[in-house]
């Protein structure tokens, strides 16, 4: 059984898309649709879909920058507009797009095409990371957070962004780790994502991000586990199966 993920902003058009696929598809299993691209991502960890539909500009993280960590894990086929000026990367590159409407027809050759490789076990094209970068550049984002407000207590703290340690979450509060201790904040970690610099802040897990400065080594418990030591501090960190790449020369 093949799962598939569906993300697009709009209601409309992503109703529209999941009508079409179940034509153009049957038997593909559709999850739950999201409707942002942090939504998207936090999906993709929780479920594996073999193929993902990717509206291209969505708030907080865009489709592109969900592709860009999804990397090689999954099939992509990004829903844009007609006119996006991003459609001359697309169709220089080698990666699936269909358009808004979405076409039946032009859907049904983007579906083939990825049946067709994923019957081959055939992994995405080498150039699709330097395509995803030339397309983000594209898309315009805000600018990273500077400063997080965090509570201690009764007490709002300002910390700045190049304090932190880590960041960790579990299902109410964001725990923020930095030079001069801790506190909360209620922004979850999936929306959080989407305000970081990824040059800066890696994820490591599902409820774990850490800035890269104070990452010390990544050590290999056994041949599915791997954790993390920082700088100057004792904890030890997971890092989940889908992030262990990150550190190949383990």
């Amino acid at each position: 059984m093949t799962i598939a993920l569906l993300a697009d902003d709009e209601e409309a058009p992503r109703a529209q898309l999941a009508l079409a696929l179940r034509s153009a598809w049957p038997g593909l299993e559709l999850l739950p649709p999201c409707v942002n691209g942090a939504d998207a991502w936090d999906a993709f960890l929780e479920h594996e879909p073999q193929v993902c539909f990717l509206d291209v500009r969505m708030p907080g993280m865009s489709g592109i920058e969900v592709a860009q960590r999804i990397g090689s894990r999954a099939q992509v086929v990004f829903v844009t507009a007609f006119g996006d000026h991003a459609l001359a990367a697309f169709d220089a590159g080698a990666v699936d797009y269909v358009l808004k409407p979405v076409d039946g027809q032009r859907l049904a050759q983007a579906v083939g095409r990825v049946r067709a490789r994923l019957a081959l076990a055939q992994p995405a094209p080498a150039d699709l990371q330097q395509l995803l970068d030339r397309l983000a550049a594209q898309v315009q984002r805000p600018a990273p957070l500077a400063v997080i407000q965090a509570s201690v207590g009764k007490e709002v703290r300002l910390v700045r962004i190049e304090d932190v340690v880590y960041f960790e979450s579990d299902a109410r509060y964001t725990r923020v780790v930095h030079a001069e201790g801790e506190a909360l904040i209620r922004t979850p970690l999936k929306e959080l994502l989407a305000q970081l610099d990824p040059q800066r802040f890696w994820q490591v897990h599902r409820s774990v991000v850490v800035a890269q400065q104070h990452i010390a080594s990544a050590v290999r418990i056994d041949e599915g586990n791997m954790v993390l030591t920082l700088r100057g501090r004792a904890e030890r960190l997971p890092v989940s199966r889908h992030f262990q790449a990150l550190f190949r020369g383990q």
